[in-house]
């Protein structure tokens, strides 16, 4: 019967994480500077780009103006993603996190039990994950695995490349 109640949870955490962004503060900050940056100078400078595009003539063959066309719907896409993402954003309080589970915002000391070697990874939303400063979205095949796991599981997660086994050591705010 735990092991039903235990994944129930995951199936209910994996939902609610499709229907919101979970960021730190950090990480909403930056997506607010981002998106007034955008909105501002880079709008701006699509307008000038426009501008000086319509000034060279004829627009049917002008490749600069529909590039510049272009640029501004990509623009207009990202600033309409970066809006969604703050309308769905809530914002986690990481002294609040319960450490009993791998969770989002958790660091996790895990073991690849092939190689025998240790890393240090923190579950964040898609949006702040970044390999380099070992951050992991937890919508990525081994956020998905360890999601929900406690210190002692193993856990076999299939990745793109191969099928890869880790033992959890360790979960916490600052492994």
């Amino acid at each position: 019967m735990f092991h039903q109640e235990r994944s129930r949870f995951i199936c209910i955490n994996a939902i609610e994480m499709s229907k919101y962004t979970y960021l730190t503060q950090t990480g909403y900050d930056k997506i607010v500077a981002e998106l007034d940056h955008l909105k501002t100078d880079g709008r701006q400078e699509v307008a000038q780009a426009i501008a000086e595009a319509r000034e060279k003539g004829d627009l049917s063959e002008n490749a600069e103006y529909d590039a510049a066309k272009d640029a501004q719907g990509m623009l207009e896409l990202k600033i309409n993603e970066l809006e969604l993402a703050l309308a769905n954003a809530r914002i986690i309080d990481e002294s609040q996190i319960d450490t009993s589970k791998v969770t989002v915002l958790s660091k996790v000391k895990i073991k690849n039990l092939k190689v025998n070697k240790e890393m240090v990874y923190q579950l964040v939303s898609a949006s702040e994950a970044d390999l380099k400063a070992k951050k992991i979205s937890v919508q990525s095949p081994i956020g998905e695995g360890l999601l929900g796991k406690k210190v002692g599981d193993i856990e076999t997660i299939q990745t793109p490349n191969a099928e890869i086994q880790f033992e959890i050591l360790q979960i916490g705010i600052g492994v």
